[in-house]
């Protein structure tokens, strides 16, 4: 008799509700433990579900984790990890899709979805810049800088020759606040004016910064600081 314990019974509940009651219909903890049964499929792994969303703060911040973090998780191994990191990818693909199809400006709901689900829970401070044509579609997202925990070196010259490079008749800057406090700070609202100074002499028209954080967004153009 194999020592394994039998949870097909339980998981057959589960994918039962997840299909009858859509999305809602499973708790985070519960989800992550179906996720994590596919990988391994022969081990109860509802303890690990919460463990790990214990460990990263929920399910955003679970998701938001890097490989190596969740790796060294005890029962976390490399295909346990690809599954959280391939459903993270996933979800980001098709919140990207929906702002990729429209115009940002007429679409900006979405354009927030997308950036908290990638941005909100991550450890570092990152900062983005959305490059727009003239129709105001999404032509590129880029990468711009990675700082340290509080803060990310910005240069108005890079960010400015990145859209002349690419063409860019807009641009909206995002950074994400790792306190999970999305209130802009003093060098915040002076990057975002000294970019929008330069890029207005060269007809590129910044149109706002988003400051993301686990607790909301800021937007500085409705701050009115822009």
């Amino acid at each position: 008799m194999s020592d394994v314990p039998d949870n097909s019974g339980h998981r057959e509940r589960l994918r039962k509700r997840l299909f009858e009651g859509g999305p809602d219909a499973l708790l985070d903890h519960e989800l992550i433990e179906y996720l994590l049964a596919l990988a391994i499929p022969r081990r109860d792994t509802k303890p690990l579900a919460k463990k790990l969303l214990d460990e990263f703060g929920g399910i955003g911040g679970l998701f938001a984790a890097d490989a190596e973090a969740l790796a060294r998780i005890p029962g976390m191994g490399e295909t346990s990890v690809a599954a959280l990191k391939a459903a993270h990818a996933t979800a980001l693909r098709l919140l990207r899709a929906e702002v990729a199809e429209k115009p940002v400006l007429a679409n900006w709901q979405a354009l927030l979805d997308y950036l908290r689900a990638d941005m909100a829970h991550h450890a570092i401070e990152r900062f983005r810049v959305l490059h727009l044509n003239s129709r105001n579609m999404l032509i590129r997202d880029e990468l711009m800088s990675e700082g340290s925990i509080d803060e990310a070196a910005v240069y108005v010259r890079e960010v400015v020759r990145r859209a002349i490079d690419l063409g860019s008749a807009a641009v909206i800057l995002v950074h994400n606040h790792p306190s999970g406090d999305p209130s802009p700070s003093r060098a915040d609202i002076e990057i975002t004016r000294s970019i929008a100074e330069a890029g207005k002499r060269l007809n590129i028209t910044v149109h706002d910064h988003i400051v993301i954080g686990s607790e909301g967004h800021t937007s500085l153009r409705a701050q009115g600081l822009l």
